[in-house]
């Protein structure tokens, strides 16, 4: 096995966490949270695999150790959901998550006797909720964000759902998904151990494809069916839960079922509010003012208080209110229009879509290239990608507007990068 070097292995894996296009900033309490989860030695040999999806005979030439030895410490680290395992045409791979979402939330989505999860709990209320700093850099670099908000499928007139894309319906994603695993909600499971939890649906994570293949494979999630599925969408519907899932088209890996008080993500689109830190759906709700009675019921759903009540200005009733919306906070999730009995609410489409990533490798270099990290998706331990990989990362900065394509070229420092570019520009290809 390789030797260990002057600096510890959770220090080595905290380097290796800030490649990604999220990272994790360094912290005493990160340290702690990393000592939960990995042993030294666990950290260290992670420390040293690439960013992308690794074989086991890939792993044990980089760890320097026999096949059958490596094969056995990633199907350990994949039991424990630190790794992700993926069948690739009969060949397993191996990754790591992004701590968020990733092996933060797998940590806490089921009850386990492994960790002391109270304890776990604290360290994360901690270091996400308290400090910040990782928060604020997860949601609020750059203009790609890690997930997006589906909407309240249940509020969508007739006309609306000419305008709602399959990849905007959580329901569609249910229904399509290669597998699908129910898991507890790594948010309120976390507020319970510290006292803060609200009375929302605990057992209603869901994940999909990948990583729901790798979850319910080790018992971290519960493999279910579309109809279990949907009902548990129509639970989610009922307990006025915001559908926040990953920021992609194809094959999205997680849908959380989110409420204001708890959910990680809500909590920062309220407190990043002005630097956009969750893409919203394709609507906004358009307020009647003349039936607006003022009764308040959207202000107390809207999970990240984009509606206020604020004076009618009415001469004859001096204290009557009515809802105001701050659109540019607004995420277009519709539980607004839901807890109007009024009918003085209704969603319209945005002038403009919002831009949903293809897929991961789309999602992901265009998150490199604005947080300075492209280099990092390309090379790897001085591991070149797959020719595969390499072209699907090549493929998505090839389509990006010039601007970004300078971003990529200047991280990347690639003469061969820099050519394509030129030729596809000049030969009008793109």
């Amino acid at each position: 096995m390789a030797h260990h070097t002057n600096k510890s292995g959770y220090t080595r894996l905290i380097d290796r966490l800030n490649r990604f296009p999220q990272g994790a900033p360094p912290s005493i309490l990160l340290d702690k949270i990393l000592a939960m989860l990995f042993s030294e030695t666990d950290a260290y040999l992670v420390s040293l695999l690439p960013i992308k999806p690794v074989t086991a005979d890939k792993a044990a030439k980089i760890w320097k150790m026999s096949l059958p030895k490596a094969r056995k410490v990633l199907d350990r680290l994949a039991s424990r959901a630190i790794l992700v395992d993926i069948d690739q045409k009969g060949t397993t791979q191996y990754v790591l998550p992004p701590p968020m979402a990733g092996f933060f939330e797998f940590s806490m989505m089921r009850v386990r006797h492994d960790i002391d999860q109270k304890v776990l709990s604290e360290l994360f209320y901690q270091y996400l909720n308290v400090e910040e700093d990782f928060i604020k850099d997860l949601f609020t670099m750059g203009d790609t964000q890690l997930g997006r908000v589906f909407i309240h499928e249940p509020v969508l007139s007739n006309e609306n759902a000419i305008h709602v894309l399959d990849y905007e319906r959580a329901s569609q994603v249910i229904k399509t998904a290669s597998h699908m695993g129910v898991s507890t909600c790594y948010c309120r499971h976390k507020m319970y151990h510290i006292g803060k939890a609200c009375d929302r649906p605990m057992d209603i994570c869901m994940t999909f494809n990948t990583s729901g293949r790798s979850l319910i494979k080790y018992g971290h999630a519960r493999a279910v069916g579309v109809a279990e599925g949907v009902d548990l969408l129509a639970q989610a519907y009922e307990s006025s839960l915001v559908q926040f899932g990953e920021n992609v088209r194809d094959r999205v890996n997680f849908i959380c079922n989110c409420c204001g008080c708890c959910c990680e993500a809500m909590i920062a689109a309220r407190r990043f509010s002005t630097f956009n830190p969750i893409h919203t759906s394709n609507f906004i709700p358009k307020i009647n003012s003349d039936s607006c009675t003022g009764c308040g019921k959207c202000v107390t759903i809207c999970p990240v208080e984009a509606m206020t009540l604020v004076s009618a200005n009415d001469s004859e009733k001096p204290k009557k209110k009515k809802a105001r919306l701050n659109e540019d906070i607004c995420l277009g999730c519709g539980l607004c229009v839901q807890a109007c009995t009024e009918d003085s609410l209704e969603l319209k489409s945005l002038p403009q879509r919002v831009i949903t990533p293809l897929n991961g490798t789309h999602r992901a270099v265009m998150m490199a290239i604005e947080r300075g990290k492209l280099q990092h998706l390309i090379f790897d331990n001085k591991v070149l990608f797959s020719h595969r990989a390499l072209a699907a990362v090549l493929g998505v900065i090839l389509k990006l507007p010039p601007v970004k394509q300078i971003l990529a070229s200047q991280q990347i420092k690639s003469r061969y990068l820099e050519a394509l570019i030129s030729y596809t520009e000049s030969s009008g290809v793109i």
